[in-house]
């Protein structure tokens, strides 16, 4: 025998053919006879190999894709050999006509998704399911068509290159992938253009480098080129696929620019009293370079009093500052001069010839005459003070006097914006500073006090003024207690052993003693002899929560909640108690949480919540009937008002509703579908029965009803309720809507509710379909036995 693939015309394939010899020689031969058929089978000589088709990607026909053929010479066209298709999107992708071997397509195939599909083929006695052919694996191969668009999966690109670079300088590569196959065609075959950006920049075609295009581009004329990179595939041809990519590059600077003062002279005026370190002027020489490039360095270079004034720089502004190094006397000298030298402090030497990187100015510093302030007895007085001292008590004192002849009074003041909160108060007249307000050290445990020392002169305030730091620092007592470090989230294993450790926990304390803290943990009294939990103190702020037992169920308690006693070492001692949380979990072997918190109830009873529930519900039921009576005994006022009220302009509101809600009781449907109860005249069929009916027919016994039309059982049902409605004299005098719904009386296959069912055949038993009538014929041919060889999938 011989198995042979053929294949469209538009896919590549090679043609195979096996030779299978059975000892029989009989295609039909039982299985029962040989128990391996293919211990008779006989190898013959493989004249050609087959093992791959070719399948057109995306292929958008309305039929299925044509893939090849499967066929055995043995095979006589009598119908006996079923082709058999497995492997990977056997069914769901490629399908196999069983009888005549086409292999088809049935989907639009994506070679970027996956680029083939391994299956296997074979043909088999369609009688007896025994192969005569081998089993033969082969690959679909997909094959790949220009559907992709270069992609520049690392884009937008940010690169930068120096300025001033010579033409061709690289400044950065870009790659764009094309889901294409590479190795077919040219789909994936990509070629670089620049679409925005010349004359300055040019890429590579076959590489993607950027280079420069034009020499010299200074930073300081334009510093940033935003670039589009576009990839275009089959080798750039018309037709192809394009993807683009912004480039930006940014010109990074280099020193090519020296420092320049923008005066050659400047002029300054300082007080005599001006403090030794203070600023007595800022000049800056002007560079168009940035970062490091423009960083300089100012110097001195000679000048009237030396060692009078320093100049450095200021690293964030590149100034110059120029600070007093000495104390200024206006009746010793009034004016300096001085001449400033700034120079760049990275110079490249590449630049050289654009000039020196240096620039020289002066400076004449006047010095004024003024009334010298007070002079403190010292710039910083430290103090300190108990955070439960109490308002009003001393703190400290600062001192200060008049170095002019006059020796004016002195009065005191404290700058408000370093004390918005008012903490303190100042003694004009002494100095003495006190508390104004209760402190806290957990707040704030330094304040840094402004206090102001301002000549007096008949009673008013006359410049000038010097001031004084007051830093004073909070002492701490021990006023708070400690607490747990961290909201603590604790399980437990139902299947803990005794003496476990399920946590360790820790504290923290807003307190600072200058000891440190020292933490003692216990559990509270009222659970300090539990048999479930026990704690260990750990000596070293950290305390243990160890189990006493073991055997811990969910459904007898989810949470456990521990109350912790945290005691400080204070003086003082404070304690707090924090509850901790303990959640019973159901955990594997390993110890691994699986689920926590209360299960299910069960039939063992009703949990502590369901209980609680049931209670709330209960509740809100009696305040409902509390306020449905109140409501009530409401209406029922006289709407007449006695003749001593008021009645001009009173409103009466009626908003009864008449007596048919009385009579909006829904119906028993039972009734309506079990025509055949007793008919008790003296029974309202319009009122639901007070007793519960339950009727079950099961397809043996069936109602009389059924016997009659259904359209004459349904209107006979109607027109005796009509007439009961007519002649009962109890019937209330108001329209009494009912709707009924009736569905018939079945089919002829009866119910087919399996909670009606009281078969016990087996799964495999449907027999029974065949006697339901021509309605499921269908399912009685799919699932009832017959002489064929059975379904095959």
């Amino acid at each position: 025998a011989k198995v042979s693939v053929c294949v469209d015309c538009i896919c590549w394939i090679h043609c195979c053919c096996w030779g299978l010899k059975s000892t029989s020689g009989d295609l039909e031969k039982s299985p029962h006879s040989d128990p391996d058929p293919w211990d008779g089978l006989q190898r013959h000589k493989r004249s050609w190999v087959w093992n791959q088709f070719f399948v057109l990607e995306e292929y958008t026909g309305n039929e299925p894709l044509y893939v090849g053929k499967l066929h055995s010479d043995v095979d006589k066209g009598e119908g006996k050999v079923k082709y058999v298709l497995t492997g990977e999107g056997a069914t769901s992708i490629f399908t196999i006509d069983e009888n005549t071997g086409d292999i088809h397509a049935t989907k639009r195939l994506d070679r970027e998704a996956q680029a083939y599909y391994t299956l296997q083929a074979q043909a088999i006695n369609r009688l007896t399911n025994i192969p005569v052919e081998p089993r033969s694996e082969f690959v679909v191969k997909v094959q790949d068509i220009n559907d992709n668009e270069p992609k520049f999966l690392d884009g937008p690109y940010m690169a930068g290159v120096p300025e001033m670079s010579p033409l061709g300088t690289m400044v950065v590569q870009v790659a764009a992938t094309d889901a294409d196959d590479p190795t077919y065609g040219n789909s994936a075959r990509v070629v670089y253009s620049i679409v925005h950006g010349q004359p300055y920049f040019s890429v590579e075609p076959k590489t993607g480098v950027i280079r420069t295009a034009l020499p010299n581009m200074d930073r300081e004329t334009r510093d940033q080129y935003v670039l589009v990179i576009q990839a275009k595939d089959m080798v750039g041809q018309m037709g192809g696929l394009s993807g683009t990519t912004s480039v930006t590059v940014t010109l990074t600077d280099v020193n090519d620019n020296p420092p320049r003062f923008s005066h050659k002279s400047y002029q300054y005026t300082v007080l005599e009293v001006l403090p030794v370190k203070s600023v007595v002027a800022r000049i800056k020489a002007a560079d168009a370079d940035i970062g490091s490039n423009a960083e300089m360095d100012y110097r001195i270079m000679d000048g009237d009093g030396p060692g009078m004034f320093n100049i450095t720089t200021d690293e964030e502004t590149q100034e110059g500052v120029i600070t007093l190094q000495k104390p200024l006397d206006f009746e010793t000298r009034n004016s300096f001069s001085l001449r400033v030298e700034a120079t760049n402090r990275n110079i490249d030497s590449n630049f050289l010839s654009l000039g020196p990187f240096s620039d020289i100015t002066s400076v004449r510093v006047t010095v004024e005459d003024v009334n010298e302030p007070p002079i403190f007895s010292s710039p910083l007085n430290k103090m300190v003070v108990s955070e439960d001292a109490k308002v009003g008590t001393s703190i400290g004192r600062v001192s200060a006097h008049d170095p002019d002849t006059s020796s004016s009074a002195i009065r005191y003041s404290i700058d408000r914006n370093t004390d918005l909160d008012r903490f303190f108060n100042v003694d004009a007249l002494s100095g003495v500073i006190s508390t104004a307000k209760p402190l806290d050290r957990e707040v704030n445990s330094v304040h840094n006090l402004t206090i102001w020392a301002t000549e007096s002169r008949n009673s008013v305030i006359w410049p000038p003024k010097q001031y004084s730091i007051a830093l004073i620092t909070v002492l701490d007592i021990n006023d708070n207690a400690p607490v747990f470090a961290i909201e603590y989230d604790t399980t437990l294993c139902e299947n803990a052993m005794p003496g476990q450790l399920i946590r360790t926990i820790s504290a923290v304390d807003k307190d600072e003693p200058l000891s440190g803290h020292r933490f003692y943990f216990t559990l509270d009294a009222p659970v300090a002899g539990n048999l479930n939990f026990t704690l260990r103190d750990n000596k070293d702020n950290t305390a243990s929560i160890l189990t006493k037992r073991g055997g811990f169920r969910r459904s007898e308690q989810p949470v456990y909640r521990l109350p912790v006693l945290i005691t400080d070492s204070g003086s003082p001692a404070l304690s707090s108690t924090n509850t901790l949380s303990v959640r019973v979990c159901e955990c594997d072997s390993n110890g691994e949480t699986l689920s926590c918190g209360a299960v299910a109830y069960t039939a063992t009873g009703l949990s502590t919540g369901a209980l609680l529930a049931i209670l709330g519900c209960i509740i809100t039921l009696l305040v409902m009937v509390l306020l449905i009576v109140t409501m009530r005994r409401r209406r029922k006022q006289p709407l007449i008002l006695d003749e001593e009220r008021d009645i001009r302009e009173n409103i009466v509101r009626y908003d009864d509703e008449g007596g048919g809600e009385e009579d909006t009781e829904a119906f028993d449907m039972v009734t309506l579908r079990n025509l055949n109860i007793v008919r008790d005249p003296s029974v309202r069929r319009d009122v639901t029965p007070d007793t519960p009916t339950f009727f079950h027919y099961t397809s043996v016994s069936r109602p009389p009803y059924k016997s009659l039309p259904e359209n004459v059982v349904f209107r006979e049902f109607i027109w005796e309720r009509l007439k009961d409605a007519d002649v009962d004299p109890t019937a209330p005098p108001y329209d009494s809507l009912q709707t009924y719904a009736f569905e018939g009386s079945g089919s002829v296959a009866e119910s087919l509710s399996s909670l009606e069912s009281l078969s016990t055949d087996s799964d495999q038993n449907y027999d029974y379909l065949s006697n339901w009538g021509p309605r499921f014929k269908k399912l009685a041919d799919l699932y009832g036995n017959s002489d064929s060889s059975g379904v095959f999938s």
